[in-house]
């Protein structure tokens, strides 16, 4: 099974690009936060991890338009490994979160949601 699950904060606005057959990617980078409390020093202490996440096709551009820098996401999907060889020849590999969902935590407080339509009024009627 190769299942992943993450709440944090994107560190970067969503890199969108389309591929040459048009297929758009997005690339998001995650800050994962975990606090506890350290009873040998008395004191909070935090660490944070930070993930690359990848969306494709129609919830690419969808993350692209929803989500900025700051926003607080939760991320579902799977660890991929890419690997590839760069102009030098090296060999270089990557570990990246592959999304199934990404959606909003309200966790902290209400997402910016977007604008509503206007309400409907009957006067508006032309006849």
């Amino acid at each position: 099974m190769n299942t992943v699950a993450i709440a944090g904060n994107l560190t970067r606005d969503p890199e969108l690009r389309f591929l040459n057959d048009g297929t758009a990617v997005v690339a998001l980078g995650v800050a994962v936060s975990r606090r506890w409390f350290d009873k040998a020093k008395n004191d909070w202490t935090e660490e944070t991890s930070f993930f690359d996440v990848s969306a494709w096709r129609q919830q690419a551009e969808n993350a692209a338009e929803s989500f900025r820098k700051g926003d607080r996401v939760v991320v579902v999907g799977r660890l991929e490994q890419r690997s590839w060889e760069t102009d030098a020849g090296e060999k270089r590999s990557k570990v990246e979160i592959r999304a199934d969902e990404i959606s909003a935590s309200t966790k902290f407080g209400p997402t910016q949601a977007a604008p509503k339509a206007p309400a409907y009024d009957s006067s508006d009627e032309p006849f």
